[in-house]
């Protein structure tokens, strides 16, 4: 503490000739780089273990998509649970079947983690680099399959959400 009972801050710290500083620095003997990360995996998996025991297909323990709710269109991530579950029951199809981009996507989001993660553990691991261009094109790819998956074109049922599966057993 301070003279007079105040608690230091971290000052802003001056650019140098190497280049600017960040604006602000995390005090001294703040909390491990390591547990924000720690942390995120802990509660996934925690998620993950809780959408495989509890079926999304048939239970109300979920909250329903606020677009689909009102609307009754499927928003870009609609099925994501649905994938969760049938992944973690190793029924890639069923997967695929409610959420393709989730399940495509699933891959890129573990390694961006695990590198994240390896990072903040001091593994001399390359940071993800992801350029302004490749964010707007899967931003519009995104906006696109939201649009896609919700057009009314017959035979177009493999991009919607609700379950090919389902409605093809007798």
């Amino acid at each position: 503490m301070r003279p007079g009972g105040s608690v230091p801050t971290a000052e802003p710290t001056v650019a140098t000739a190497a280049g600017p500083a960040p604006a602000w620095q995390p005090p001294v003997g703040s909390a491990k780089p390591w547990r924000q990360s720690i942390t995120l995996g802990v509660l996934a998996l925690a998620g993950t273990a809780y959408t495989a025991a509890v079926d999304p297909n048939t239970s109300h323990a979920f909250p329903l998509c606020p677009l689909r709710y009102f609307t009754h269109m499927d928003c870009p991530l609609c099925g994501g649970l649905r994938s969760v579950h049938a992944l973690t029951h190793g029924d890639l199809l069923a997967a695929v079947d409610h959420n393709i981009l989730f399940v495509l996507t699933l891959p890129f989001l573990l390694l961006a983690y695990g590198l994240w993660l390896g990072r903040t553990l001091g593994l001399d691991w390359p940071a993800p680099k992801v350029s302004t261009r490749a964010m707007s094109i899967a931003v519009i790819a995104l906006a696109a399959y939201g649009v896609a998956r919700n057009l009314p074109i017959p035979g177009h049922d493999l991009l919607n959400s609700t379950s090919m599966l389902a409605r093809n057993r007798p």
